[in-house]
């Protein structure tokens, strides 16, 4: 394969924006490729013996036996096709689904309208059980392995390396990230910094020169990738010339763009002039999107509470018989545009716990604004188990319905919180707050501050009832696991 760098580059869920050289995969890169081609395959084929068996009865002949043996092959092409086997897209983001259900969907067309051109009159039971079969068992498939993977990286397992470039404190904050994250799969080796103020490691990370260094560093760490963080020292000409350098090695060359927390569907490039623009969209906060999302809020809580209300009942009979006081706990938080309103939790604490606040100030584990005590005095026996799988939250399906809170959002913030926010800070006030968010699958009450409010800063920059749905079933899995939260 002659090398190259691609003209126009692609969006990554981890933010960074990837020039393609030719292709140089790690080598447990290929072993994921040939896993996923071979659940591809069985798949395909077991859709394919459940569509024959439940249409025919396993007796089938003609066209449907020649479309049978061709369906799985029919299917690796086409995600072949659509790069469903492109490294770059391996274990990180949901671009792995997007294939798989682009290709079911494509196949599927495809089929329909051959079969209309040639006057095939193919049973709509069959194509009906075979191909939305393998693509929601492929999608499954694609699911487990995505997540075994994601169990190696945190063990520092299957990781790409990567040389950062930039200024010393962008190479910071991206080692800290990625470190924090490792389920993106880049393990950052080596720093080439730009004015380094001094010392050789940058978050325990070793730097190896300057801006000329950088095809030395990637040889001499092995590099499968070069993430160029934004600064100015690197005009045009120097980050052609070093794509250039990496293309006789065939090392990745991602580039971050000089925005916080901003990508993926906001995002677009637009070549102008000989030079690549990233047009930036608005957020949508507004319109038919907040419609629909109020809506699913209110829907999903009505079924919710109904289902839920003989939990409640116990739940809230165990709190009043533990200690007689009252079960339900109301406290005025701030939410949108700045309005106060009254949540509902399940009480975990002591009746008089807010008065005894005032003794337990020097005992705070959180920084910033937050009030937290990781074994809170205040706390109840039945308390801390509600609190550990985040059972006392289930109230606040309550202010859902009422509209004062949605399902996903940044998290509700006390008035005297909201009082010491900064004008940055204030920017989680434009969205309601939410039951869970990004924040809550992400640590929790582990997380410091500043990290806190990024992850909120990133949900209101970033919304979309995808994302919503992708944090709601993630906060199934941390409220069983019962990390983070005291």
């Amino acid at each position: 394969m002659t090398n190259h760098v691609a003209t126009t580059p692609s969006s990554r869920s981890d933010g960074l924006y990837e020039f393609r050289s030719a292709a140089r995969p790690a080598q447990w890169t290929r072993g994921y490729v040939l896993r996923a081609a071979a659940a591809d395959f069985g798949c395909a084929v077991v859709a394919v013996l459940a569509a024959v068996q439940l249409r025919f009865d396993d007796n089938v002949t003609g066209v449907y036996a020649v479309l049978s043996l061709a369906l799985p092959a029919l299917w690796l092409a086409a995600l072949s096709l659509a790069g469903g086997y492109d490294p770059r897209f391996i274990g990180v983001g949901s671009d792995e689904f997007h294939k798989v259900l682009n290709v079911g969907v494509g196949l599927t067309a495809a089929i329909a309208i051959f079969s209309y051109s040639a006057n095939i009159n193919l049973s709509r039971g069959y194509l009906l059980i075979a191909l939305p079969g393998v693509t929601l068992l492929d999608m499954a498939a694609r699911y487990a392995l995505r997540k075994r993977l994601h169990k190696l990286r945190a063990s520092g397992r299957c990781m790409l390396k990567v040389v950062a470039v930039g200024h010393e404190l962008a190479v910071a904050a991206l080692v800290t990230e990625l470190r924090r994250e490792k389920h993106h799969g880049l393990s950052v080796v080596a720093a080439c910094v730009v004015r380094q103020s001094g010392g050789r490691d940058i978050a325990g990370v070793p730097t190896y020169g300057g801006l000329d260094d950088v095809a030395a560093a990637v040889r001499g760490f092995s590099a499968d990738t070069v993430a160029v963080l934004a600064c100015p020292e690197i005009d045009s000409v120097k980050l052609r010339g070093l794509a250039w350098e990496l293309e006789k090695t065939g090392t990745d060359l991602c580039v971050a763009p000089a925005l916080l927390d901003v990508a993926g569907p906001r995002t677009t490039i637009r070549p102008a002039a000989g030079l690549t623009l990233l047009h930036v969209d608005h957020p949508q906060l507004d319109g038919t999107r907040r419609v629909v999302k109020g809506l699913f809020d209110r829907c999903a809580a009505v079924v919710a509470l109904i289902l839920l209300a003989p939990l409640l009942a116990v739940l809230a009979t165990a709190i009043w018989f533990s200690d007689r006081g009252p079960a339900l706990f109301t406290q005025v938080r701030v939410g949108k545009d700045g309005r106060v309103f009254r949540i509902y939790k399940f009480r975990t604490m002591v009746v008089d716990a807010e008065q005894r606040r005032a003794q337990l100030v020097t005992m705070n584990d959180m920084d910033g604004p937050l009030f937290k005590v990781r074994r809170d005095p205040r706390v109840t026996a039945i308390g801390a188990r509600l609190r550990r799988w985040s059972i006392d939250e289930l109230p606040q399906l309550i202010n859902v319905l009422l509209g004062d809170m949605s399902l996903v959002g940044p998290r509700p913030a006390l008035p005297g919180e909201a009082a010491k926010y900064a004008d940055h800070v204030r920017r989680r006030l434009v969205v309601k707050p939410g039951l869970t968010g990004l924040w809550q699958v992400n640590g929790r009450s582990d997380l410091s501050w500043d990290e806190s409010v990024r992850l909120d800063l990133r949900y209101v920059e970033n919304w979309s009832f995808a994302l919503d749905l992708q944090i709601l079933w993630k906060t199934i899995s941390v409220m069983l696991r019962g990390s983070g939260a005291y």
